[in-house]
């Protein structure tokens, strides 16, 4: 090899050289930023931990007074319509991400399936007492108004001493909350306590509607449904 062909070969080893030292700047460069953004990385999932325990025990201070706050009103309603009435009982669950919420009876320190293993009247009367504690946690509030269609349907008590109870506790209720019911019902007792009530009769295909206490006279001709 002569001189022309080694100095060749040495310019061709230099540029060779250069282009490594020039990969080898960008790896490092390339590493230095990865092992910044490692860091970031590290900083953001330390963070996010943190922010993860404060919502879930935020979560749970939530749902402990959303427990007491429903199955307090629940129970109050129980209690003042039964003797050795259930008590009403929420469990929050976290299942695959969300939050399941369990209702149950409880007696005697025993879980009651309400579907299943308490009266129909039972229910009705938790089923209603729900609905006005959902109403009362809601910001901002609904209309303070609620319809319901034959709410205690499944009252049976020949006494008549359980829709009483179940009357004065509607009444109470509505005063106490402000909280104005419209009830489409059968049962006498909810009519005496009622500021208006109107009787719809069926014949023939026919509804007739009559005015049987407060509110505006009222005596429609009959009309086709």
């Amino acid at each position: 090899m002569n001189i022309n062909e080694k100095r060749d070969k040495l310019i061709s080893l230099r540029k060779i050289i250069e282009q490594k030292k020039g990969q080898r700047d960008k790896t490092q460069s390339l590493l230095n930023d990865c092992k910044i953004q490692v860091c970031i990385l590290k900083k953001e999932r330390s963070n996010s931990i943190q922010a993860q325990e404060i919502i879930q025990k935020v979560a749970q201070e939530t749902q402990q007074q959303l427990e007491w706050h429903i199955s307090d009103i629940v129970t109050l309603a129980l209690k003042s319509v039964f003797h050795n009435p259930y008590a009403f009982q929420t469990e929050f669950n976290l299942k695959r991400g969300k939050t399941e919420c369990k209702m149950y009876f409880k007696r005697n320190g025993h879980k009651i399936n309400p579907i299943d293993e308490a009266g129909g009247g039972v229910v009705d009367v938790a089923a209603f007492a729900l609905r006005i504690a959902i109403w009362s946690l809601a910001k901002p509030k609904w209309r303070n108004t609620l319809v319901l269609d034959e709410p205690f349907k499944n009252i049976n008590d020949k006494t008549r001493r359980i829709h009483k109870k179940i009357a004065k506790t509607v009444k109470m209720l509505s005063q106490k909350l402000n909280l104005q019911f419209i009830v489409i019902t059968m049962i006498e007792e909810l009519n005496e306590i009622a500021d208006r009530a109107y009787e719809f009769k069926l014949k023939n295909g026919k509804t007739k509607v009559r005015k049987i206490k407060g509110g505006y006279k009222v005596n429609l001709p009959m009309r086709k449904l």
